[in-house]
């Protein structure tokens, strides 16, 4: 079983559900990111969700963008991200990785060289936005061979064939968008979120994650009631932002233990 798939089960076991938090990697500096990794589990992050920064983004919101521009000025690049996963590894072999990115940097590389430097290094999962499913069996079929969990993104407008391509091709969970709009916007609609879940499961047997526009610990709590994971991103990515150097980790530390807590009823 994947490190994925194992900490749903452990998860579903202790009857607790998954928190992913992101961050994007060389966001305030290259330095920093490993240090947050490790803060983030000891804040009770279950998975990491890791940004690649990257210039031209599709669905990230403002807060995420800017985050991707201080990391692109440190010169950031994808291979430096595989990187500080590997570094990462060195003191945490069970926490799963899950990099969040496009399509570009990976085409860059080469699809089977990717996976397979990303296996080396110790990335669980893969959502790169601009891989849609009916275009991805080849780049599926690549992490499948590397153990490496391809997901996919689902929205409100997903229509049912889709949905069931996901199914399909998906490991390690589906990330289902909660809104209309880019990461960081607007404001969820519990009740349009609790029709869509069913839907979903009724043709996918992963773990749902939900995420965009989740901002605050209530909120987080009521999509951990509907779902399997919740995914916070421009929260977290904002306490970055507006942290001085001394105080960024032990905010965001402060911040996603409110989220854990939240979702644990405490």
């Amino acid at each position: 079983m994947s490190r994925i798939a194992t900490t749903f089960a452990t998860l579903k076991q202790q009857g607790k559900k998954a928190l992913i938090p992101f961050i994007t990697a060389g966001d305030p500096k290259p330095e920093k990111t490993v240090p947050l990794m490790h803060r983030l589990v000891k804040a009770g992050a279950d998975i990491i969700e890791l940004g690649v920064p990257f210039s031209d983004p599709m669905a990230d919101g403002p807060t995420i963008q800017r985050a991707s521009e201080r990391a692109l000025k440190h010169g950031v690049s994808l291979r430096d991200v595989l990187g500080m996963v590997a570094e990462f590894r060195k003191k945490d072999q069970t926490t799963p990785v899950v990099l969040m990115g496009y399509a570009n940097p990976i085409e860059a590389i080469g699809q089977a060289q990717f996976a397979a430097a990303a296996a080396e290094a110790g990335v669980d999962g893969m959502l790169t936005v601009d891989y849609p499913p009916e275009e991805s069996a080849e780049w599926a079929a690549h992490l499948h061979r590397h153990g490496i969990d391809p997901i996919f993104l689902l929205s409100p407008t997903t229509p049912a064939a889709r949905m069931a391509q996901v199914a399909d091709l998906a490991r390690g969970f589906i990330y289902y968008v909660s809104l209309k709009g880019v990461t960081g916007a607007a404001t969820l609609d519990t009740s349009e979120v609790a029709q869509k879940i069913p839907q979903i499961r009724a043709v996918a047997s992963l773990p749902v994650g939900i995420g965009f526009g989740i901002r605050d610990a209530e909120t987080a709590r009521s999509m951990a009631q509907l779902a399997d994971a919740v995914v916070i991103g421009s929260r977290i990515v904002q306490e970055i932002e507006n942290s001085t150097a001394k105080a960024l980790l032990a905010n965001v530390y402060a911040l996603v233990k409110s989220f854990r807590d939240a979702m644990d009823g405490k």
